[in-house]
């Protein structure tokens, strides 16, 4: 996803709860990283040179790294990360419009990052404001695509706060899954 706009962005964290950090970009997400596990495992010898994954040496890594972590700051820390989203309907019941939303991943020096939520509501809603209903609902049903950006604020989950894994579609590429308790959701249409 291209970086925000710097309108748009200044908007999202002055909304934020003060001292949140927003992890959408390779640099700022290494700095967290570092923070709580100080530097990216060896993928390299985790892959093994047989090609063959090692599920039980990527368990003992995630264990171990869990272990090792606990009680650092940066496990408290209230974080937001950004995902692309969709408008689709408006649910006249919910009294917004419904969203389709989906991951990202975000190359880094550590690996794919790809956040994995924990506490997701079952729908997404955009709540649109009554003057911009009408307007958003003629762009719909004339077929037109309206992107929103997808903010999703909360801590990482204490005892499963990183997991270490490779990448389906790659699997000799690292891949790390913050896990992360969603306490608020905040939408913003893009321009």
């Amino acid at each position: 996803m291209p970086l925000l706009a710097a309108t748009i962005l200044t908007g999202l964290l002055a909304a934020l709860p003060l001292g949140t950090v927003l992890l959408d970009e390779p640099t700022a997400i290494e700095r967290f990283l570092e923070s709580l596990d100080g530097a990216p495992p060896d993928w390299h010898t985790l892959h093994g040179t047989d090609g063959s994954r090692h599920d039980d040496t990527l368990f003992a890594l995630n264990r171990e790294r869990d272990r090792l972590r606990s009680g650092r700051k940066a496990l408290a820390q209230r974080i937001t990360f950004l995902w692309d989203g969709v408008l689709s309907r408006y649910d006249q019941d919910a009294g917004g419009f419904l969203v389709a939303i989906g991951p990202k991943q975000i190359s880094t020096r550590w690996g794919l990052i790809r956040f994995k939520p924990d506490g997701l509501p079952a729908e997404f809603l955009f709540p649109s404001p009554a003057h911009r209903r009408q307007s958003l609902q003629a762009r719909l049903a004339r077929g037109e695509r309206i992107p929103v950006v997808v903010a999703l604020t909360g801590r990482l989950v204490p005892d499963e706060a990183l997991i270490y894994d490779f990448a389906h579609e790659d699997p000799t590429q690292g891949m790390i899954m913050p896990m992360v308790r969603v306490e608020r959701i905040d939408y913003l249409l893009r321009p």
